[in-house]
């Protein structure tokens, strides 16, 4: 991005502002948060201290699940045209290539398995989605939060900007406000975890180059002996360069020029043209808050928890929270659920906070072993994985983000058949190739529009109507077919392929109830209106069962 973008800052508003949500942080989670409650009529304002987008790439690996959770917001597409499509990686020990792998080798898909886009054209194409709610979505540039004070009704703001201060009144807050959330340390909330001492340089460089669309990771490189690289391909012939450094390495001196330039001639070579676009050194941790949730402050992404770079789970973990929770906040808010429905967020979010720390602490100990031991044991896998298959599965270099599993928490259905293939519930939805009524090709997930779904697989008989009598009032159906019917009630889309009954085990009768973030709530053998009910009223936490009783 040759020059970024600046907004405007918003006028304070009139005494007595008062607002159902409001969002701290404009970054990518923050934006997703207002975009996809937008979506579901709920007003909210976003409040962020700056004007503009993110300096520098930051996060640009996102993965395949965020991209379908932007396609359901309406900006999926632009993300992809833009970005860099890839699914290949490949690791190497010195100049010897280990292994190579393929995330996504089946087809059958609309999205890859990941693109690299710089975090600033995430931001903007985010911003400029937001702009097509202007009666829902307030987006207040250089409104920076003060001061909060949690209220019988609520949430209190202290909000300083140019023009003065003023206080602003929300029922909820979600709190985006990064890794070093000013709103997390202003309610004086722990955020325990681990420190890693490992510095590591990020040097955005601009080249014409021949590297492959993949993803190349290093284990002591012959162009920097003794440590670890990685390189990924972005938009506009960018190249992100990560060097590890060591713990002592001095930030201020390995990001000079004079220091970074040398590093990439070396792996680039002294013949190719390269200007430096911006570049970082950087140590990191792995934490998270004990509770996401605290009273009518929501924390998400990176406020919430933090991981090591190295797997992408960041950025697309905190995408993943907006999924999860802002379906959530708009039932209670129009009083369609319990406010306890929130803490269902704290449970499977902190899930999933806890999955990818695992993953990202033993990614980064097996890359900066501390003790003999680790550092015996990522010798010999090295060694071994050129010739030794198992020695592969060891070998460490980041497990890559994938959509967590919400199996046997509290909101899903225990499944009826544990012993099928298919998604179970808490399993996230898979895509598949499909044609609508009017002939159009499509996509399974696109016809999951944000709503609660009957996914019902009909095989090629048509359905007893009868069985479709009971379902609960307003629930949306959809029926996948081998051939065409017609069915009052439900929207049939034709399985032409094959592909979608094959992903979903798909016996005629088979069915499934879908969260509105695209995850299984229930599963049956066939379809009965009493057992739909009693799935859906405990996915809106209505059931009874409360999170201690499942857990």
């Amino acid at each position: 991005m040759t020059s970024r973008p600046r907004f405007a800052s918003t006028p304070s508003p009139e005494a007595g502002d008062r607002r159902p949500v409001v969002v701290i942080g404009a970054g990518p989670v923050g934006l997703t948060c207002a975009i996809d409650l937008a979506t579901r009529g709920v007003p909210v304002v976003v409040l962020d201290d700056d004007d503009t987008v993110a300096t520098g790439s930051r996060a640009i690996c996102w993965a395949k699940r965020t991209l379908e959770i932007w396609d359901r917001l309406g900006v999926g597409q632009r993300m992809v045209d833009k970005g860099v499509t890839w699914s290949v990686g490949r690791v190497f020990h010195g100049d010897q290539e280990l292994y190579r792998f393929d995330l996504l080798p089946e087809t059958g898909h609309r999205r890859p398995a990941f693109i690299n886009l710089q975090q600033y054209y995430v931001e903007q194409y985010l911003i400029e989605r937001a702009a097509d709610f202007p009666d829902l979505i307030g987006l207040r540039w250089k409104h920076e939060v003060t001061g909060l004070t949690r209220t019988a009704e609520g949430v209190r703001l202290d909000v300083a900007t140019p023009e003065g201060a003023y206080a602003l009144d929300a029922e909820w807050v979600l709190a985006a406000d990064g890794a070093r959330s000013a709103t997390r340390t202003r309610m004086g909330l722990p955020f325990p975890g681990q420190r890693f001492e490992e510095r590591f340089l990020i040097a955005d460089v601009r080249m014409k180059a021949d590297f492959p669309t993949e993803r190349l990771f290093w284990f002591e490189p012959t162009f920097h002996a003794g440590q670890s690289a990685l390189l990924h391909r972005q938009p506009d012939d960018v190249f992100r360069i990560d060097f590890q450094l060591g713990p002592e390495a001095d930030p201020d001196l390995e990001r000079m020029p004079e220091r970074v330039m040398p590093r990439v001639k070396a792996v680039v070579g002294d013949q190719t043209p390269v200007t430096l676009e911006w570049c970082s050194v950087y140590s990191f941790r792995c934490a998270r808050l004990e509770r996401f949730v605290h009273g009518r402050v929501v924390f998400v992404g990176d406020s919430a928890h933090v991981v090591s770079p190295f797997g992408a789970r960041g950025g697309n973990g905190g995408i993943q929270d907006a999924d999860n929770l802002c379906w959530k906040l708009a039932l209670v808010l129009r009083g369609e659920a319990p406010e306890s429905l929130i803490a269902t967020y704290d449970e499977e979010r902190g899930h999933a906070a806890d999955e990818n720390i695992l993953n990202s602490s033993r990614t980064t100990n097996f890359m900066t072993p501390k003790t003999r031991a680790e550092r015996y044991l990522r010798d010999g896998v090295l060694a071994l994985a050129a010739e030794a298959p198992f020695a592969r599965m060891l070998l460490n270099a980041g497990r890559l983000s994938r959509p967590c599993s919400l199996a046997g928490l509290s909101l899903q259905t225990p499944d009826p058949a544990p012993q099928r293939d298919g998604p179970r519930p808490g399993d996230v939805c898979v895509d598949a190739p499909v044609v609508d009524g009017s002939g159009r090709a499509g996509w399974l997930l696109d016809s999951l529009d944000g709503s609660f779904t009957l996914l019902v697989f009909a095989g090629a008989e048509a359905p007893d109507p009868g069985r479709f009598s009971g379902l609960p009032p307003g629930l949306r159906c959809v029926v996948v077919a081998e051939r065409p019917l017609t069915l009052a009630g439900a929207e049939v889309l034709l399985d032409t392929e094959g592909v979608a009954g094959l992903r979903y085990v798909a016996e005629s009768g088979v069915a499934y109830l879908i969260r509105p973030d695209a995850h299984v709530a229930a599963r049956f053998t066939e379809v009965d209106g009493q057992q739909v009910a009693e799935a859906l009223a405990r996915a809106c936490g209505r059931s009874g069962t409360s999170v201690q009783e499942a857990a």
